[in-house]
């Protein structure tokens, strides 16, 4: 996919407006044996359940090893899928279903190349007139690309690899992402609200995808209704209005943002049919379905990618509350 031309001016900075809570630490039980035997509960159950919703396609969000609204909704989703009771506990039946003989494991080893730690990586302003003087708004560190790539929290990473240096040749322990599917062509997307996610459809209105999502604000509340996806658009840059925010800084003016998964709206912006309003990636996944946004739906940036792969010009797109 392309980004096309009628994109540009209608990006909206759709960002957070509060801080992310920390990422739950991990501590010496979560080896690879240990998370990947792992039921029940407990912070290595919860690890692997993590890795196992995320690869079924029912995300909890930044892998953080931690027990959070995104995760107790992502369970709650699974067992909706698989028709058990949603309770949002990892209880037996849940475990038997999320967890055959047959599942990938969890945690992984992966060695690091030259070019994981190539970058180049560097130092993103907070204001966005300085962004805007910048060529690109790639990662900030190998920390950061690779807590993206591995869809975990930096901090839970280094705490899974106590010790180590992220340079090549390092064995690190990351959860297991590998061969992962495209997901299917979605008939509808359906944003809820209420519980801060976005849900893929089939065409007899089954959800076989979800992930958290941060949906609006009291002052810009996401725009209820039906509409329809416009056009995607991978990396794209970023065209900033003052005038189009209450609470801009008088001192801003009219200025384009360079592509990058630092980008206010990430890798990806999926336009919709209502105007300046679209799903994106953000440069925060911490904060997804924990703070607000100026309106639009902000996903990590990896969802928003498998969502992208899922849609199309023309698929339906729900909006409720």
């Amino acid at each position: 996919m392309t980004r096309p031309p009628l994109l540009l001016p209608a990006l909206l900075l759709c960002l957070a407006a509060a801080p992310a809570r920390p990422a739950a630490p991990a501590n010496a039980a979560l080896t690879p044996d240990a998370v990947n035997a792992a039921t029940g509960s407990g912070q290595a159950a919860l690890l692997r359940a993590q890795v196992l919703l995320e690869r079924a396609g029912f995300s909890p969000g930044q892998i953080d090893g931690g027990d959070g609204s995104n995760t107790r909704r992502a369970i709650a989703a699974f067992q909706r899928a698989r028709q058990l009771e949603p309770g949002g506990e990892l209880d037996e039946a849940t475990w038997t279903a999320l967890a055959p003989a047959d599942a990938a494991p969890a945690l992984v080893t992966y060695t690091l190349t030259e070019e994981d730690v190539a970058g180049p990586f560097q130092d993103i302003p907070e204001d966005t007139m300085e962004k805007a003087e910048l060529e690109a708004l790639g990662y900030t560190s190998p920390e950061e690309a690779l807590g993206e790539r591995f869809r975990v929290a930096p901090a839970l990473l280094a705490s899974l690899n106590p010790g180590k240096a992220f340079k090549a040749g390092t064995t690190l322990v990351v959860p297991n992402f590998e061969g992962l599917a495209p997901l299917p062509q979605a008939a509808v997307v359906v944003v809820d609200r209420s519980d801060s996610v976005l849900q893929l459809q089939d065409e007899a209105g089954q959800v076989y995808a979800q992930f958290p999502a941060s949906t609006g604000s009291e002052h810009d509340p996401l725009p209820i209704g039906e509409w329809k996806v416009q056009a995607v658009a991978i990396d794209p840059t970023y065209h900033y209005n003052p005038d189009l925010f209450w609470d801009a800084d008088p001192a801003h003016s009219k200025a384009t943002l360079a592509p990058g998964p630092n980008n206010p709206v990430g890798t990806v912006w999926i336009d919709l049919s209502k105007p300046h309003y679209g799903i994106h990636g953000t440069p925060e996944p911490a904060q997804i379905g924990k703070t607000q946004s100026y309106g639009c739906i902000r996903l990590s940036n990896w969802s928003a990618s498998q969502v992208a792969g899922a849609v199309k010009a023309g698929t339906r797109v729900v909006l409720q509350e």
